[in-house]
């Protein structure tokens, strides 16, 4: 299997960094770049298209779903999986009704994270257990 490219998008520096060794470490993935706000996303979507965004739903002015929505109506083909604190089925179908692929809450970021890119890289969608058995 061809490695896949990644673009990272988090306001957090140190989950930025956690997530970039987790994937270096798979080798199946490489981190082509990584982005702490909204503006960035877009503009380096743009310039370096990769297969899979992995984007935190609170990023400043503009938040991931709007993101993810605005990527989709500009015809973006990368794979979107989520990554949040958000652990709650309104965000969860929102992030899912903007386009994404997967959604990961960053509590599951060490067992489920590598699963939902694999499964955003098939064509499934892959959503962290929690959330499955979460009624809120």
């Amino acid at each position: 299997m061809p490695i896949a490219t990644v673009l990272l998008a988090d306001d957090n520096p140190a989950i930025l960094s956690h997530v970039g060794k987790l994937l270096k470490k798979d080798k199946q993935y490489e981190v082509v770049g990584t982005v702490n706000d909204g503006d960035a996303i877009l503009r380096e979507y743009s310039r370096l298209r990769p297969d899979l965004i992995i984007l935190d739903i609170s990023l400043g002015e503009l938040s991931g779903i709007d993101i993810a929505r605005n990527l989709m109506e500009s015809g973006c083909h990368s794979k979107i999986v989520f990554l949040t604190v958000h652990e709650d089925s309104d965000f969860m179908n929102a992030a899912m009704g903007a386009g994404a692929s997967g959604y990961v809450v960053k509590s599951r970021l060490s067992t489920d994270l590598i699963s939902a890119l694999n499964a955003a890289l098939s064509g499934r969608i892959f959503v962290s257990s929690s959330l499955l058995y979460n009624h809120d």
